[in-house]
């Protein structure tokens, strides 16, 4: 289980175990890498392949998710902190608070202060679980099924580069057997729900995942 000294060790802070702002600064650069690679077509074709889908299913799902991009104006990679799966595996201990309650949303806050808030409690692993990570936003908590050393070294992989962010992807959609829902992908909502309820939830209703996948392979 890493601890905050861990992590401090790992960002290169001052291992005191508290997680105050030369913590919080040493995370974010060592998150941010303005140099890393975009995808290329060939990146895109060689999953596609491999996957058994298109080009365009591939990128229907990356406009959806991340509008194309998987990192920041900073060159972090873009996250997405939900606050609720912290609050259900913390049991509530911290809620309520920015980065934890009871509830989903608090989408336009930075996600970013709330991993850092987070992190402060001492729950690290949850913390970094809690992210939806890169261009594809697979979340952290899927990072034993997916083969990372743990939730830090998932999030580690997807400040490396775009290319790293699809491989997260690939490795989900293979674990979880998803080829045939993401292949059925078209511009019609009814053939976009089976990955839609696959890979956001019972709830992607309510984001309109099926519809938004549509649109963009309209596009």
């Amino acid at each position: 289980m890493m601890t905050i000294i861990d992590l401090q060790r790992a960002v290169g802070a001052a291992p005191d175990g508290q997680w105050g702002p030369r913590s919080r600064a040493a995370l974010l650069a060592q998150f941010s890498n303005t140099r890393a690679a975009a995808l290329s077509p060939g990146d895109i074709a060689s999953a596609a392949v491999r996957l058994g889908c298109s080009i365009r299913q591939l990128n229907a799902v990356r406009k959806v998710e991340s509008s194309g991009r998987g990192f920041d104006a900073a060159g972090r990679p873009k996250i997405l902190f939900e606050r609720h799966r912290f609050h259900k595996w913390t049991g509530g201990r911290f809620s309520p608070a920015a980065f934890s309650q009871r509830d989903s949303g608090g989408y336009n806050e930075d996600s970013w202060a709330k991993l850092n808030g987070a992190i402060a409690t001492g729950a690290v692993e949850e913390a970094f679980q809690a992210c939806s990570w890169g261009a594809f936003q697979v979340m952290g908590e899927w990072w034993d099924e997916l083969d990372y050393d743990s939730p830090y070294a998932m999030a580690r992989a997807a400040a490396e580069s775009e290319a790293a962010q699809l491989d997260m992807l690939i490795r989900y959609i293979e674990h979880f057997r998803l080829q045939d829902e993401l292949a059925l992908l078209t511009s019609n909502p009814a053939t976009c729900k089976p990955f839609a309820a696959a890979y956001n939830g019972a709830g992607y209703r309510r984001n309109l995942y099926d519809e938004r996948l549509a649109a963009e392979m309209a596009e």
